[in-house]
C-alpha cells in the first residue's frame, strides 16, 4: 500500500488517554507528522471532539485539511466554517430526551457550535473540556434553539450497555449509536468518521486503498473499516481491536508515532 492519505483521530491515539485536555501531541509525534506532511501526504484529524477543541491540536502540526468533528457530524473548514453537518431526527431527538428523563440520566444536547447540559456532570464537562467550548446549563435544551447533531445519554460502566442494546432495539439504523464506558452517543446515521473520511479521499481524488487510518475507540470503526488499512494501539477497546487490521504494540501512543515513522519511511525518497 502506498500511503497518500493517513487519518488520525486525536484522543488516546495522538495524545495518550487520560491526558490533560489542554495536552499537545508530544515532540516525537509531531515530528514525524511534519514529516510525513512534507513528504506530500495528506492528512486529516477524525475527533469525537468539537472543533475548537480539534483545531487547537490541526494548528499545533501543521495539519491544513478541513477537520473531521463530532464523530463525524460535523467537518470544518480551518477557519470554523461548516463544509458538511447531519442533526439528528427532530422527532428522534425528542424521544431521546424523554427516554433519558424517564432513565433519570442527565444528556447533553449540542450542535457543532454549542454543548447543552440537563445537569452538571464529569463526562460532559471532561468532553467540553477538550473540545474547547463552555457547558451551557439547560433544563430543556430542545427548546434551546439549538438543532441536535449529537445527544450524549450519561450513565455508568454499569449502566451504559444496558442503554445502547436497549436503543439499538428501538432505532436500529435510524440512528449511529456509540457505547463508550459511561456515555451513549447518539448521531445521524449519516454521521460517522468512515463516511466523512470517504468525502474527503474522493475530494482529494484518493482511493480508500492508499488510506491509512488510526484510532482507538467506538467511534474510530467505520474509518478502521473503510481505509485500506485500518490501525489501533494496544490499548484500544474491543470495538476498535475487532476493526482493525493491524494492532500497534507500545505503551500510551508510542506504537502509533512508530506505525507513522514506518510509513515515512516506506515513501520513495
Amino acid at each position: 500500500m502506498q500511503t497518500q492519505l493517513i487519518a488520525l483521530d486525536i484522543d488516546g491515539t495522538l495524545i495518550r488517554p487520560g491526558a490533560h485536555h489542554a495536552d499537545l501531541p508530544d515532540a516525537d509525534m509531531t515530528d514525524v507528522i511534519a514529516r510525513l506532511i512534507k513528504k506530500g501526504v495528506q492528512v486529516i484529524l477524525a475527533s469525537g471532539r468539537m472543533y475548537p477543541g480539534t483545531h487547537h491540536v490541526a494548528k499545533h502540526l501543521g495539519v491544513t485539511h478541513p477537520l473531521i468533528c463530532q464523530q463525524g457530524a460535523s467537518m470544518h473548514n480551518l477557519d470554523g466554517s461548516l463544509s458538511r453537518r447531519f442533526t439528528i431526527d427532530p422527532i428522534i431527538a425528542e424521544e431521546l430526551v424523554a427516554f433519558a428523563i424517564e432513565e433519570n440520566r442527565p444528556y447533553a444536547w449540542f450542535d457543532a457550535q454549542r454543548y447543552l447540559v440537563s445537569e452538571p456532570n464529569d463526562a460532559s464537562d471532561f468532553f467540553a473540556a477538550v473540545s474547547g467550548v463552555s457547558v451551557e446549563h439547560h433544563t430543556d435544551p430542545k427548546n434551546s434553539g439549538v438543532i441536535a447533531t449529537g445527544i450524549d445519554i450519561i450513565s455508568n460502566t454499569e449502566e451504559a450497555n444496558g442503554i445502547h442494546q436497549r436503543l439499538m432495539e428501538r432505532y436500529g439504523d435510524r440512528v449511529e449509536l456509540l457505547n463508550f464506558k459511561t456515555v451513549t452517543g447518539i448521531h445521524s446515521p449519516q454521521a460517522s468518521k468512515g463516511n466523512a473520511l470517504a468525502f474527503a479521499a474522493a475530494k482529494l481524488g484518493i482511493q480508500a486503498e492508499n488510506v491509512l487510518a488510526i484510532g482507538d475507540s467506538v467511534n474510530d470503526v467505520s474509518m478502521l473499516q473503510w481505509a485500506g488499512q485500518g490501525v489501533a494501539p494496544e490499548h484500544c477497546d474491543d470495538y476498535a481491536r475487532a476493526a482493525a487490521d493491524v494492532i500497534v504494540p507500545g505503551s500510551n501512543v508510542d506504537g502509533v508515532c512508530e506505525r507513522l515513522v514506518q510509513a515515512l519511511n516506506q515513501l520513495p525518497s
